[in-house]
């Protein structure tokens, strides 16, 4: 095991990796909330819709608990970084983590989709919920191959295949908007426009960055690791570094990561159930003469996406 220690640690990266672990204790924390929570809400839901709930929350505790993991021993899986000197915190354990976090969290999108097209007889979101989970396997494939070729172009490919499944969410979700009822509306609102500011992010910030690197690389004419390399230097090396150069490219996605994608991931099994409008809903969506703001969100969107 080749290791190489850094000392010196900023205050800057002190700052942010106690902030980390700060905010995955309270997730854990409104983790454990919300189970408790459905726990006490099931008199109150129909057999199918209680499975479906917890079945949610499982799958929230694989991303909140290995988010949870992967703050306190955060890793920069190509450069091989890492912040504590221990094999929880090799390259291949963290990149095991976050696989199993990755597949949960699509799974809970993809179960979502799943629910609302199928009350909705949505077939583009049916259609979209069987594609998510196999299009973020490939994601993950992806990832791999990058974190033990210590390619990016990998990470290239895996984080355009995240926006474009976002991508597909927001349409499908856009295409039962005005078959669901008034208390979910505003929930489709907020998962639409967290998932424009993520696909934003993804194509102006994320996939820029490891292009870029790769780019880079290749301008040295860098020499990349098989496969059978990769998995036993992934294994074996690591590099402690606690300064802010070496990782203040990650610092912007890896908050987003473990704060804001962990709480929707909570928040997945609280979803209200899907019902169609009633009459009077139906009347204000169609004739009011000064719609919601959501409502105009929605319709602008539909124009957009099924123009023509």
């Amino acid at each position: 095991m080749s290791c190489q220690h850094d000392r010196l640690m900023s205050s800057n990266i002190i700052f942010w990796w106690f902030s980390l672990c700060g905010v995955s204790a309270l997730n854990v924390l409104a983790w454990s909330l919300s189970a408790a929570a459905l726990k006490r809400r099931r008199p109150a839901l129909t057999r199918e819709v209680y499975a479906a709930r917890r079945l949610q929350v499982l799958l929230s505790a694989g991303y909140v608990f290995s988010c949870a993991f992967r703050s306190v021993l955060p890793v920069f899986d190509v450069p091989r970084i890492v912040m504590i000197d221990t094999w929880l915190a090799s390259i291949i354990v963290g990149r095991s983590v976050a696989t199993i976090a990755e597949l949960c969290f699509a799974m809970q999108w993809a179960l979502l989709l799943r629910e609302l097209s199928n009350e909705a007889n949505s077939a583009l979101g049916k259609a979209a919920s069987i594609a998510m989970v196999p299009l973020i396997a490939v994601a993950e494939v992806c990832s791999w191959y990058s974190v033990l070729t210590t390619s990016n172009l990998g990470h290239v490919f895996e984080e355009t295949l995240w926006a474009v499944s976002a991508a597909m969410l927001i349409v499908s979700l856009v295409s039962v908007w005005s078959r669901s009822n008034a208390r979910l509306r505003p929930v489709l609102a907020i998962i639409c426009a967290a998932g424009v500011a993520y696909i934003g992010f993804m194509f102006l910030v994320d996939v820029p960055m490891y292009f870029s690197r790769w780019i880079a690389d290749e301008s040295v004419g860098r020499q990349y690791m098989t496969i059978a390399q990769g998995v036993l230097d992934a294994m074996e090396r690591r590099t402690v570094s606690h300064r802010w150069e070496d990782w203040q490219d990650e610092i912007v996605w890896m908050s987003l990561y473990f704060s804001a994608a962990v709480w929707l991931s909570i928040a997945l099994a609280h979803v209200p159930k899907f019902e169609p409008p009633d009459e009077r809903t139906n009347i204000r969506f169609n004739n009011i003469s000064q719609p919601s703001s959501s409502d105009k969100v929605f319709r602008s969107l539909r124009s957009l996406v099924f123009r023509g």
